[in-house]
């Protein structure tokens, strides 16, 4: 997912990518926290999806999560739900690495596009999806609440 010219820092050589485990929610719930953009699901709704049907990944650097992301697949479409990276390490391509293994495993399991939600104020995750390839294709009005806000609809193509 390296994109020419961007301009970011240096990715994290020492970063693992696994499947989250149960013991994992409280400590993805914290980086949630930390992550504005992320959905603010409590530490049970985190284990509840692990535990479910959702697909997961979480990046540790130095023994610690850093990132997260948590997706499902159905039929031909994948859907990001949830994705949050700590602040200490953001624009060191953590997210990149995320959505890369979520991409990689929608398009195995015959996903032809991936959609999310994001808050309409969120432009930092907006450049972000933009610069993956993620194109809008949509609005979802008073989406959001805790303020009430719009969410865009941004889709990618990976067939």
């Amino acid at each position: 997912m390296e994109r020419a010219g961007v301009k970011s820092g240096e990715p994290l050589a020492a970063i693992e990518l696994r499947r989250a485990a149960a013991g994992d929610a409280a400590e993805i719930s914290v980086v949630a926290q930390s992550s504005p953009g992320a959905a603010s699901w409590s530490e049970q709704q985190f284990l509840d999806a692990i535990s479910g049907n959702c697909e997961n990944w979480v990046a540790v650097a130095d023994g610690d999560i850093a990132g997260f992301l948590f997706a499902r697949v159905a039929a031909d479409e994948a859907e990001i739900l949830n994705m949050g990276v700590t602040a200490a390490i953001r624009r060191r391509k953590v997210g990149a690495r995320l959505l890369d293994a979520a991409v990689r495993f929608a398009r195995a399991r015959g996903a032809k596009r991936m959609f999310l939600e994001v808050r309409e104020s969120n432009g930092a995750a907006i450049a972000f999806y933009r610069w993956a390839g993620f194109k809008e294709s949509g609005q979802r009005p008073r989406y959001y609440s805790n303020p009430t806000e719009d969410a865009r609809l941004l889709t990618l193509n990976i067939k």
